[in-house]
């Protein structure tokens, strides 16, 4: 398979790694110092795209990619107000997304526990919820995406809690969500349960991004001759 990197930081490097192990072939790798190479044309040379770069940039990415009819994996977080408008682009052009918060195996077993856990303690006011996550220095956003989605997970379940927020929670009503930001960690996510009587929690701690980058090239063998939008749900067959 012939893979096109959009963004060759170290998420991008980690996969080209997995990518070469796998038998897969990386013909295209773009990074801020070579935006000239990415053109349609050679986009048009590839199988599948895996694009992991920064919120103001993946928006764009991804409509090219459609634009050059090449199945496309995305990982960047922090766009997501545009996501009914790339769903539109995607089905307009008919191409094929895949887009994942955490591409991680691990992560989203997780967040299937974490939603059996939010339907269990549905009816357990009891209980204040909130999240934690620590990522490295470098990450941009926060909370995480990964954070933002176990959140909106629990919102649908919790009738107690209305929406999430960055910080401490201001009202019975808000999920907190606090994010630290501390080297080297590449990512650890932990919901708490807590009340008077007793705490219960879930945690996902990665040790490396190894997870992350076996799972995007995962997502892009799965991709690749398709149409339509996809989640690591159709992937891992959860």
């Amino acid at each position: 398979m012939k893979i096109a990197l959009i963004g060759y930081g170290k998420m991008g490097k980690a996969i080209e790694e997995i990518a070469l192990k796998n038998g897969h072939e990386i013909v295209l790798k773009i990074t801020s110092y070579n935006t000239t190479e990415f053109t349609i044309e050679n986009l048009q040379l590839v199988d599948v795209a895996i694009e992991f770069t920064n919120p103001h940039s993946a928006v764009e990415n991804l409509k090219k990619c459609f634009d050059a009819n090449v199945p496309v994996v995305c990982g960047a977080t922090g766009w997501l107000a545009y996501w009914e408008e790339i769903k539109q682009y995607c089905e307009n052009k008919k191409g094929a997304l895949l887009y994942a918060s955490n591409f991680s195996v691990g992560v989203n077993i997780f967040f299937e526990l974490n939603k059996k856990l939010a339907m269990l303690m549905s009816n357990r006011p009891e209980y204040n919820i909130n999240i934690e996550e620590i990522h490295h220095t470098q990450k941009k956003d926060a909370p995480s995406g990964t954070a933002i989605t176990l959140a909106e997970d629990i919102l649908k379940y919790n009738p107690h809690k209305e929406k999430w927020i960055l910080g401490d929670a201001e009202g019975d009503s808000d999920l907190s969500i606090i994010s630290k930001r501390i080297d080297p960690a590449p990512g650890t996510h932990v919901i708490h349960y807590n009340s008077s009587i007793d705490s219960i929690e879930i945690k996902h701690t990665a040790h490396n991004r190894i997870g992350f980058a076996s799972g995007a090239v995962l997502a892009a063998e799965f991709l690749k001759g398709k149409k339509g939008i996809y989640t690591m749900k159709d992937v891992l067959g959860l």
